[in-house]
């Protein structure tokens, strides 16, 4: 390849957008890179400081979030949990009156519901004084320990 035809193809990466060309001919080979030249800045620009969307959205996120672990704490204070594995039932028996209902108030050591665990039934009563604000299970259904089953404030 003679010396004015790689001036040329020089000439031309340099003057376009190509960032690399190479060309074979015959036993020939050429690669040309073009470098971008290095950049100086005589002072950094100084940073301002915009509250992007995702920044807000993440603000309104962690108020959300700390907003509903002070409702999970109250919910945890309010509930009364199962202290056994077994079945939860609301009345005495089948066919008998259930224990409570929602919006009824109770006295500390009233029985709430039964839990039927290895053919035994155990009377569950409340830890305290209040109003039922919500039952959390369904008749006849199996519960794990801990599992809450009434809200009681």
């Amino acid at each position: 390849m003679d010396l004015r035809k790689l001036k040329t193809l020089i000439d031309l990466v340099a003057e376009s957008d190509i960032a690399e060309l190479e060309i074979t001919e015959g036993e020939d080979k050429v690669k040309i890179v073009k470098s971008s030249p290095p950049v100086a800045y005589a002072h950094a620009p100084a940073p301002v400081a915009v509250a992007s969307p995702a920044a807000v959205a993440s603000a309104a996120a962690a108020e959300q979030l700390a907003q509903n672990e002070a409702s999970a704490a109250a919910f945890e204070a309010d509930a009364v949990k199962a202290p056994m594995v077994g079945t939860f039932y609301r009345s005495p028996s089948p066919g008998a009156a259930v224990f409570v209902e929602v919006g009824q108030t109770v006295q500390q050591g009233q029985p709430l519901c039964i839990i039927e665990a290895m053919k035994l039934l155990n009377e569950i009563e409340a830890d305290k004084s209040g109003v039922v604000k919500e039952i959390l299970v369904e008749n006849g259904e199996p519960v794990e320990y801990g599992q809450p089953l009434f809200v009681i404030a």
